[in-house]
């Protein structure tokens, strides 16, 4: 059974979002299942056929949730060398060209969300980043480009 690396964060989010499915989401839907059957023909009843849908999806999910939550692994950034990044960091790079600052957080996979400038520990650019310190110079082979940054700040 391969472990997936979590925030504490991370891991709660995805305990509240189980708990919303099964304890909300999954009563709601088997309401609006009966109410659609209710309605009669149910062989051109969209309202049944999107509820029934929607239940796939619900346990789906609730299935998905309850492996990554069996398999995780709680890693507490706080326990961690400071001086290094790692997993939990929130690093901030100077790309040497153009002079621009980014900043990106290392989780696990499930927790990535580019946009929120967190990545997972599996990509590239995190894994160029892992053991750097403040100072050090690292180059990422991004497609289309390699980029050179520097470290500027790790924070936990």
């Amino acid at each position: 059974m391969q472990r997936i690396p979590v925030t504490p964060e991370g891991y709660a989010r995805m305990k509240e979002e189980l708990d919303d499915l099964i304890k909300v989401q999954r009563p709601n839907n088997i309401m609006a299942i009966s109410e659609a059957r209710a309605h009669g023909d149910l062989s051109e009843n969209a309202e049944y056929h999107a509820a029934k849908e929607r239940q796939s999806f619900i346990e789906g999910r609730i299935n998905d949730l309850k492996d990554k939550i069996g398999r995780a692994e709680v890693i507490d950034p706080a326990r961690l060398n400071h001086d290094k990044v790692g997993f939990g960091a929130t690093v901030t790079l100077m790309d040497l060209d153009t002079d621009e600052e980014c900043c990106y957080t290392i989780v696990g996979s499930e927790e990535t969300d580019v946009k929120c400038g967190k990545i997972s520990i599996n990509s590239p650019v995190a894994k160029a980043l892992i053991g750097k310190e403040a100072g050090d110079e690292v180059t990422i082979n991004a497609p289309g480009r390699t980029i050179e940054y520097e470290v500027v700040e790790i924070k936990y």
